[in-house]
């Protein structure tokens, strides 16, 4: 499928109701207010813009790393222009001043939902779904957050192909973090795909090609090591007198001792 490469001012939809990120509203019209590739989505109609950091929006997925402990809140670094506030009273069950390091501490990484984004740009982050949790093994994996959803691909078939083919745990964040969780051998070929994608991100045909790429990596994995034929042997260095032999005597000293018990010398 040909993605359309919108500008700023592009005409996307007559109708004012599929308006979605990335457009503004005019005489009942939606248009492109970012340099980017259209994404329409159900009944609404955005844009993916080339490049550009992460910004909040209500109901956002994002995976947030603890930056401040203070006795009401967790401050969140998400990969945004700002931090997110996760106020005690969002954590999913009652939870103590005192006790708030030992459940979240600074440098702990979680999945959030982000509730609110007000005027001034305060963000406020919610846990309180059983699909948000404090991420406790894996590796956390960014990419760009515009190539987010070239990662997830059209109706999720990217990210459900990269969790078939890696055996890997995946959850892909909002803000260009993703979470993978694996045996070290798999998450390491599912690293080396997320790049490619985030490379070749504007290319058609990602998922084919990133399938094809995961097939070829997985073949040569289980190809045969070549055997080693001939083990190298160290050699010994010498100067220029010879070396004694087990007894203590030199060649050179068997030699004179031939020579004279030699009855033809």
């Amino acid at each position: 499928m040909v993605k359309k490469i919108v500008i700023p001012g592009d005409l996307l939809s007559d109708n004012a109701k599929n308006a979605g990120h990335g457009t503004y509203v005019k005489n009942g019209k939606v248009y492109s207010s970012l340099c980017g590739i259209e994404s329409s989505r159900e009944d609404k109609v955005g844009v993916i813009p080339f490049a550009g950091t992460y910004m909040p929006s209500p109901n956002d997925m994002v995976i947030g790393i603890v930056v401040t402990v203070t006795p009401s809140n967790w401050f969140m670094d998400i990969a945004a222009p700002y931090d997110g506030m996760f106020h005690v009273s969002e954590y999913p069950r009652r939870v103590e001043s005192a006790d708030m390091p030992s459940i979240l501490n600074i440098g702990d990484a979680a999945i959030l939902r982000v509730k609110d984004v007000d005027d001034s740009k305060k963000v406020e982050l919610a846990l309180r779904d059983s699909s948000l949790q404090k991420l406790r093994t894996g590796q956390i994996v960014e990419v760009e957050p515009m190539k987010v959803p070239r990662v997830i691909g059209h109706g999720g078939s990217m990210i459900s192909m990269l969790k078939k083919e890696t055996n890997c745990n995946i959850f892909v964040g909002q803000n260009g973090r993703i979470w993978i969780d694996g045996k070290d051998e798999d998450m390491e070929l599912l690293k080396k795909a997320l790049q490619l994608i985030q490379v070749e991100a504007r290319r058609s045909g990602l998922t084919d090609r990133v399938y094809g790429f995961l097939k070829n990596e997985l073949e040569m994995q289980k190809q045969p090591k070549p055997a080693a034929f001939f083990k190298s042997e160290k050699k010994k260095v010498t100067g220029t007198k010879e070396e004694p032999s087990e007894e203590g005597h030199s060649e050179e000293t068997y030699r004179k001792i031939d020579v004279l018990l030699d009855p033809k010398a």
